[in-house]
């Protein structure tokens, strides 16, 4: 299932990323009083009514740019109106209606999409009049609202509730793999060589594939889903164009998959956008495979692979869990044997240990652990279970849950992958109070 895209676009200093941390509860975008402070578009997942989304925030809006910055603002809100299912339309209640309104409206209104037109900066009912000049825009459902204080933005997020799309669960019984990768990595070169067909065009110019594209693979009977996606790039060279939404795709790409082929190019090494792109991949609680492509172009192969499988896990150290494969997408060389790694990986997302087996282990390796004082107070883990899978996820119930530190949890981690496997897949450890704690 892929969650529906809400926008919000506006001119400059409107007070879209206020409002879009409002709608997130974070603080990701950077707010301040200079026009054009959010340069780069921000996504975050917001929850409305038991409904998730995605909340995308934009660049401002000029129809014409007094400068290139504003140029690329305003193409960069084009692809986001394009991508979004919902459009936010944020209008100034101070400025009132300017000439660069009425021209956003109007290519919102060419595309089609839902709007809910919000007038922000009405901090309370006595300035509702703010409203009145913004009825020239088209529409009368017109929402006061205040983005930094949240006078109205109840009654407006109720609407958007409504306006919302039910997406209905959809069961897949194919593994998805989604293929990600920085920019002319050989991301659909290695999806045709599995597909046996081109399908998809080809380029040796980066970020050619500039969409997600699904195309069903067959390997020894078994099917599998391969979801081509665009290449995510590092900021500096990313621009302001079409290929900043590519960021949301690929993410959008990762959240429906089951894993996902991490294509490195390996003539260029790690790169940090490599490093980052896996770490999309683990925080989505998805398993990964790193693909070492374009082997074939590497000297000396056997020598590199002893460097770079050590380098590639110790820089992405958050993702140790994945398998390292060479492969070379355009010679069509060891491609294949991503398959049953592939299997592997989706049964060891479903492996559900018992509580009883679990806590056998459990009581094995909590001696080894060195545990704080709380207070005073020795740190004590009673018990583990597992609540979930597809990823695996864990609770240790403690008395002081709080004193219990990461290094702990990635100790309890290390020994559950030794003593269950859990290959290719990330694994989520929460720490509870016991219930007696609770009610203390």
């Amino acid at each position: 299932m892929t969650k529906p895209v809400v926008v919000i676009v506006g001119r400059p200093n409107v007070g879209k990323s206020t409002l879009f941390n409002r709608m997130t509860k974070s603080q990701t975008a950077i707010v301040d009083d200079f026009p054009g402070v959010t340069r780069d578009r921000n996504y975050r997942d917001a929850h409305l009514g038991g409904k998730t989304f995605m909340v995308v925030d934009t660049g401002g809006f000029y129809p014409d740019p007094p400068e290139d910055l504003f140029v690329q603002a305003k193409e960069q809100a084009l692809f986001a109106i394009d991508e979004g299912d919902i459009i936010i339309h944020l209008l100034d209640g101070k400025d009132g209606l300017t000439p660069a309104d009425m021209e956003l409206a109007r290519l919102i209104r060419a595309s089609g999409k839902q709007v809910l037109w919000l007038v922000n900066k009405v901090d309370a009912p006595t300035k509702d009049s703010r409203l009145y000049d913004f009825y020239q825009i088209g529409t009368e459902d017109l929402w006061p609202v205040s983005a930094a204080t949240g006078y109205g933005y109840e009654e407006a997020m109720e609407r958007l509730e409504e306006m919302l799309p039910v997406y209905d669960e959809v069961e897949y019984d194919i593994p998805r793999i989604a293929v990600v990768g920085r920019p002319n990595a050989g991301k659909s070169t290695l999806v045709n060589a599995l597909l046996g067909k081109k399908r998809m065009l080809v380029s040796p110019v980066p970020g050619t594939t500039r969409d997600a594209i699904d195309s069903i693979c067959s390997y020894h009977g078994r099917k599998y889903m391969l979801i081509d996606t665009a290449g995510l790039r590092r900021k500096g060279k990313i621009g302001y164009s079409i290929e900043r939404f590519s960021m949301v795709r690929a993410v959008r790409s990762i959240e429906r998959a089951d894993l996902a082929l991490v294509v490195l190019d390996a003539s260029e090494g790690i790169t940090e956008q490599d490093l980052k792109i896996a770490g999309i991949v683990k925080e989505y609680g998805k398993g990964a495979i790193f693909l070492l492509n374009k082997w074939d172009t590497v000297e000396n192969p056997e020598e590199v692979f002893k460097v770079i499988v050590p380098e590639l896990q110790r820089k992405a150290w958050f993702s140790q869990y994945a398998p390292v494969l060479s492969i070379s997408g355009m010679e069509k060389k060891r491609i294949t044997k991503v398959f049953p790694i592939i299997d592997m990986i989706v049964e060891e997302r479903k492996k559900r240990i018992s509580t009883g087996e679990l806590n056998r282990f459990f009581r094995e390796i909590i001696s080894q652990i060195s545990l704080p004082m709380y207070k005073g107070k020795p740190v004590k883990l009673y018990y583990m279970t597992q609540v979930r899978g597809e990823p695996p996820a864990f609770v240790v119930f403690a008395n002081y849950p709080d004193s219990v530190k990461d290094s702990h949890l990635r100790y309890i981690e290390k020994a559950l992958r030794e003593y269950f496997g859990f290959h290719g897949t990330p694994i989520r450890i929460y720490v509870r109070a016991r219930r007696r704690e609770r009610n203390d």
